[in-house]
């Protein structure tokens, strides 16, 4: 069971320590909202270390880096994981700011990048398996609908895993736009609380008809096996070439009006978070660049998507990343098979 995990010292420090800082965030964005339109979502290295985010050495990383084995000059002028051959490997695009705004890119980055990689470790056969952000921003205490960490996610993926089971899946608990702090459209009016319920659900039927929602304590689950930084745009490629997607921090300011074509916007500022598919090349001009999934839609950009020039640090992309390799997740060979009232599994 799970519930042993929700109740530990350390979940309720981080929970403790990050409505701290969501409230110096908001404080911070209120005094400077004149003077941007986008308020940041990434956290200082600070307040990453207070609510329990550490960088040790080495991260206990055991498996070869690919930036340790692979030349750079063995990379290809383009390798694109949506598009490898003519086979998808990437999962669906999201919008963090529906039903209500809410500033959850450090959840969806990370997430969309493992997904891929499930993906990626499935060959991209049989129904994709999409993650669900609520369980991060309900039981994390790595971030919130005001911010979070880039790194964070996968420690936190990583740390439950040890445990047995990892993060669920979007089917058993759907994304609301929703934090503990939130007081957006009807966040306040919502238990998020970290709990069996608001990590895995289901409910039997109406109420008037004598139905109930109950908490699984068993439920589809994906764990992670390592997780480090990356930065570096060689060091990048590398990663994503051999293991797929990464989650990166990116300047967001210059980029809400984007609408298509190549950024080279020399802003460095971090401040949101996105996931990096691949990179391409442009004959006409003779740049690479990136391949970034936003979680903004896919109204805005180019399909939900951006592309960045590569090798120049362009937006800061290049400067702040992360990666989590795939340990375990459900399917069929693994399934616990509950009942549609969950009776069984809770």
């Amino acid at each position: 069971s799970s519930s042993s995990f929700f109740s530990s010292p350390f979940i309720l420090h981080q929970h403790s320590t990050t409505m701290k800082f969501t409230a110096a965030l908001f404080a911070t964005a209120v005094a400077s909202a004149n003077a941007k339109r986008h308020v940041s979502e990434v956290w200082t290295r600070e307040q990453e270390a207070a609510a329990g985010i550490v960088f040790p050495h080495g991260f206990g990383i055991k498996s070869p880096l690919p930036q340790d084995y692979i030349a750079t000059s063995d990379l290809p002028l383009e390798h694109n994981w949506c598009d490898l051959n003519g086979q998808n490997f990437c999962t669906m695009s999201r919008n963090q700011h529906i039903p209500q705004y809410c500033g959850s890119c450090w959840a969806h980055g990370s997430i969309s990048a493992l997904g891929d990689r499930i993906k990626i470790a499935r060959n991209a056969t049989g129904i994709d398996i999409n993650l669900s952000v609520q369980h991060m921003l309900n039981c994390g205490g790595i971030g919130s609908c005001h911010g979070g960490s880039v790194l964070g996610p996968y420690q936190w993926i990583h740390s439950i895993s040890k445990k047995g089971t990892g993060i669920s899946y979007e089917t058993s608990n759907p994304y609301l736009a929703c934090s503990s702090e939130s007081t957006e459209g009807f966040c306040a009016h919502v238990d998020l609380e970290c709990s069996a319920m608001n990590t895995a659900r289901t409910c039997s039927t109406f109420s008037d008809s004598g139905g109930k929602c109950v908490g699984l304590t068993q439920y589809p689950n994906a764990t992670v096996a390592e997780y480090g930084p990356v930065a570096g745009a060689d060091n990048m490629a590398k990663e994503i070439y051999a293991r797929g997607p990464i989650a990166c921090g990116i300047s967001a300011e210059p980029i809400l009006d984007y609408e298509s074509g190549i950024s080279s916007d020399t802003n460095k500022e971090v401040d949101h978070v996105v996931s990096v598919v691949g990179w391409g090349n442009d004959e006409a001009s003779g740049k690479q660049y990136w391949i970034v999934r936003n979680s903004w839609g896919e109204y805005w950009g180019e399909m939900g998507y951006i592309r960045v020039e590569k090798g120049s640090n362009a937006l800061g992309l290049e400067s702040q990343c992360a990666w989590a390799t795939v340990k375990s997740f459900t399917d069929l060979s693994n399934q616990v098979h509950c009942h549609e009232s969950g009776d069984n599994c809770s």
